[in-house]
């Protein structure tokens, strides 16, 4: 369930000065976040069931 380097994508909302996260699409057609700032500790993957709910409660501010 790992991406590739060249999946990821830079969240719109980030800048130079502030918190970053990058998303990508997994193989198994999950998602996982990172730290842009940080990218070597690692990252957060999600399989699709749980990368769609997450998704849907970030949409609606559940989260």
């Amino acid at each position: 369930m790992k991406p590739n380097d060249e999946t990821w994508h830079k969240s719109s909302y980030s800048n130079a000065e502030s918190n970053c996260v990058e998303m990508a699409i997994t193989t198994c057609g999950g998602g996982a976040l990172r730290d842009t700032q940080n990218r070597g500790a690692g990252f957060i993957a999600l399989p699709s069931a749980e990368w769609t709910a997450f998704l849907r409660a970030v949409k609606s501010a559940e989260l």
